[in-house]
């Protein structure tokens, strides 16, 4: 608890570094909605967490009869759980999308209590044949190491017992940031500094902030707290793909160009209008994704919430999606908070718009 008050008030790299080193895959948030709880509570009225362990926050305007204004950022992450035991090693599955082409030699935190440290087993090249070297190993096929023999790891590590990469936040250059987690705790850290940067303003709408769970695995989070609160309209602000030498030009965007703006079926158009005329009005940089189908945002599901709700996708560019190293401009937290809280200002005169 005094490492998580240290931390309020202080930069986005910081607060970045303490939210994406903790461990809470999907199903397992608890760790890390304690920790965004006490970040969010001084920025709130008032702060809850509900029947599937999302963190609800709500500011309210004071005005009879407004609106609901929800931004949305999951505090999940992908990870993997044990199935098994055999001669000592562990056996495991995925939770979320998790890619077993880069398991092999993968560090990982096992999160029993304490917490301890195990690896993905993997032999070495010398035994390897040269078929075997250009084949992805099946996921049911490998093993974590934890040092053990069999009847500690029965006794010490039980079936369900949830893993996460291994915590490794860096710094790339003056600018970037990479480590675990980052989708989407680097959007629920934006969510934060969008909040204080509207501390002490007048709002027309009550603001609600969420960090929803199970987002890697059904949306449940999000779903669930629609369902229950009926916002007039969301925000799901979550990552995207960030373009490298090897990515396709039209399915990538660029690290410090900038949030992005999804434009397609998934979003409410006059909504990401008003966020491509905020970002000229304040100077912020932005870019734009064409989202033709299915989102992979909560927004998917919060979209059909009750009656159906109107609702937008707000992006932060991300290398390496779902892997240890998942990097970011931090730069670009900073401008989606500045785009979120233009946005939300006098929301409430336009609400009809939808």
């Amino acid at each position: 608890m005094d490492r998580i008050k240290e931390v309020k008030g202080m930069e986005t790299e910081k607060q970045l570094r303490l939210l994406s080193g903790i461990g809470a895959p999907s199903g397992f948030e608890h760790p890390a909605v304690s920790a965004a709880m006490e970040l969010l509570m001084p920025l709130m009225d008032e702060v809850w967490t509900d029947r599937m362990g999302s963190l609800v926050g709500v500011r309210r305007c004071g005005k009879p009869g407004a609106k609901r204004l929800l931004l949305d950022a999951h505090l999940d992450e992908i990870g993997l759980i044990v199935t098994g035991w055999k001669d000592g090693f562990l056996q495991f599955s995925s939770i979320g999308g998790v890619d077993p082409r880069m398991l092999p030699n993968r560090e990982l935190t096992i999160l029993t209590d304490p917490p301890r440290f195990g690896l993905v087993a993997c032999l070495p090249p010398h035994v390897v044949s040269v078929d075997d070297r250009e084949k992805a190993a099946d996921m049911s096929e490998m093993f974590v190491d934890a040092g053990l023999i069999q009847e500690e790891a029965e006794r010490l590590i039980p079936i369900g017992t949830p893993m996460v990469f291994r915590d490794s936040f860096l710094r790339l250059g003056q600018r970037q940031a990479s480590g675990k987690a980052m989708d989407d705790r680097s959007c629920f850290t934006a969510l934060l500094q969008t909040a204080e940067l509207l501390r002490g303003q007048e709002l027309d709408v009550d603001l609600y902030i969420l960090g929803s769970t199970r987002e890697e695995v059904s949306g449940a989070g999000a779903k669930v707290l629609v369902q229950a609160l009926c916002p007039d309209f969301c925000v799901a602000v979550d990552v995207t793909h960030g373009r490298t030498p090897d990515s396709p030009k039209d399915q990538a965007l660029v690290l410090g160009g900038g949030p992005v703006v999804g434009i397609g079926p998934n979003t409410t158009k006059w909504m990401g209008k008003r966020f491509l005329e905020k970002a000229g009005a304040e100077g912020i940089q932005v870019q734009q994704e064409v989202m033709e189908g299915n989102s992979g945002t909560n927004g998917w599901g919060m979209q059909v919430g009750n009656e159906g709700v109107a609702t937008a996708i707000l992006s932060l560019p991300l290398k390496y999606m779902h892997t240890p190293v998942e990097t970011l401009e931090l730069s670009d937290v900073e401008a989606l908070s500045k785009l979120l809280a233009a946005f939300v200002a006098d929301i409430g005169k336009e609400w009809n718009l939808a």
